[in-house]
């Protein structure tokens, strides 16, 4: 159905209009607060997502599109939507001592989170390579001035620098693509461009350059590999709780537009784009799990990780159809619980002349601290893939859509490079309960970083063991994506 009037358009973008008026009214309830009173304002942002959210799932089971076709409120969107918003939620708990300790407490954090919501909120729900484009735009921007916001930290300068170049060209790459789409189709809505692309008559070629340049935009912002190499020293460089950030919302965005645009507009080139597909995922896969076996920095070991996870990601892509499509949806959503909350125990150790940020100061966490080490241990047993936790049920879900699709091989590569994940996630445990502490652990924590670790270990066990009824919902959000 199409929606055109102004009021109902409005009606489709509200959840996007509460989330940029709430980062809006962050920035000038900044300027009338006290300095010592700013920590309310993330509990504002996280009360304004909780609203939205709740706005959000009241629009499940309508199938409209607004604004002359550029964008769309499906179930698929409004699933990626309510990712987003936990993953906002999560790392805005997990901020909140961290920036005091840090010396960084300011309002315009909480808004640059919320802008790069909305941003990746236009994503999910662009119909057109072009309200896409500016939705990736929104959140790249946001996230650029997020990694640097550590003003006097030569990392966190460094890191934001290099994003925002290598970013700066990756959009260039993405847009060249789009634009040589539209030479190529005459359009940007991706209903229209799928409706040339089946009637013929077009250049083969530059089809084929089209699609090849989007893909390689789409795969830097989910850090695959080759388009990896920006990653690792963001990861390292940014702010512990913009890392944490950065690993899930943004990727689960990019992925969100990537079927999108793959599914809805590239249907016709799925023998041409799975190939390209399944070559980047192995190389991820490979790149990421066999590089971070010799990281000693945790930041860095999660960056090699999360190129490892896209590249797992990748295979349901391949896979595709209902399940393959469901599988990544849930993945990305279990991905955003195990690694925010690895990052929130890394972020604990942040105190005094502790970075946390070595695997060395994880030693002996678990004689001193037992808490804390069994969360890490929960969580890094839920990225490594180990029953009962929710990492098991995600990679089990892709795995069976590329054995039910026909990519054994695909399939068997996931194993193996699964397998050998285990061996640098277990080091942490190792390093947690089997080595001796060489000083007291003084951990930074705090009611937001209680409840966000809570939320996370909770979510963790919980899909690991009951499962079924998000898989269900992330099937039946896919079904109109697929028609």
């Amino acid at each position: 159905m199409q929606f055109n009037t102004y009021m109902d358009n409005m009606f489709v973008i509200m959840p996007e209009v509460v989330v940029l008026v709430l980062g809006m009214a962050i920035l000038v309830a900044e300027v009338l607060l006290e300095r010592e009173h700013r920590r309310y304002l993330a509990y504002f942002a996280v009360a304004g997502l909780v609203v939205a959210g709740t706005q959000t799932l009241r629009l499940r089971g309508i199938d409209v599109t607004a604004f002359s076709g550029m964008f769309v409120l499906d179930d698929y969107a409004i699933f990626f939507k309510m990712v987003f918003y936990i993953a906002a939620g999560l790392a805005i708990l997990v901020s909140m001592n961290y920036l005091n300790i840090e010396r960084a407490e300011m309002g315009e954090y909480y808004a640059l989170i919320m802008f790069a919501v909305t941003g990746m909120m236009i994503m999910a729900s662009g119909a057109d390579l072009i309200s896409i484009y500016l939705g990736l735009e929104l959140m790249a921007m946001s996230v650029y001035i997020l990694a640097g916001f550590l003003r006097d930290n030569m990392k966190s300068n460094e890191a934001a620098l290099k994003y925002f170049l290598l970013g700066a060209f990756s959009s260039g790459i993405l847009l060249y693509g789009i634009s040589t789409m539209y030479g190529v189709t005459g359009t940007t809505n991706l209903q229209e461009i799928a409706a040339f692309i089946s009637s013929g008559g077009y250049s083969r070629a530059a089809l084929l350059l089209a699609m090849v340049l989007i893909l390689a935009g789409f795969s830097f912002k989910i850090a695959s590999a080759p388009f990896h190499m920006w990653a690792p020293d963001v990861y390292e460089g940014a702010p512990t709780s913009v890392t944490a950030f950065m690993s899930v919302g943004p990727k689960a965005a990019a992925f969100a537009a990537f079927i999108r645009v793959f599914t809805e507009a590239l249907p016709a080139l799925r023998p041409d784009w799975s190939v390209v597909i399944s070559i980047i995922a192995v190389l991820s896969m490979v790149v990421g799990n066999f590089v971070a076996i010799s990281q000693t920095n945790i930041k860095r070991m999660l960056a090699y990780s999360s190129i490892a996870h896209a590249g797992y990601a990748l295979i349901g892509f391949v896979a595709w159809g209902p399940q393959g499509i469901s599988s990544v949806m849930l993945y990305l959503l279990i991905y955003t619980f195990m690694n925010i909350g690895a990052f929130g125990v890394v972020i604990m150790l942040r105190k005094g002349g502790v970075a946390g940020d070595s695997i060395e100061d994880f030693k002996g966490l678990g004689k001193k601290k037992g808490l804390p080490a069994l969360l890490m241990l929960v969580f890094m047993f839920s990225l490594a893939g180990i029953p009962p936790t929710a990492g098991f049920v995600g990679k089990f879900s892709i795995f069976m859509a590329a054995l039910n699709a026909g990519y054994l091989w695909l399939a068997l590569v996931g194993v193996a490079t699964s397998a050998v994940s285990a061996f640098f996630y277990l080091r942490i445990v190792k390093v947690m309960y089997m080595e001796e502490p060489e000083g007291e652990f003084d951990l930074a924590t705090s009611n937001g970083m209680s409840l966000a670790m809570a939320a996370t270990v909770a979510a963790v066990l919980y899909l690991g063991m009951y499962p079924a009824e998000v898989i269900a919902y992330a099937k039946n959000s896919v079904a109109g994506l697929l028609m």
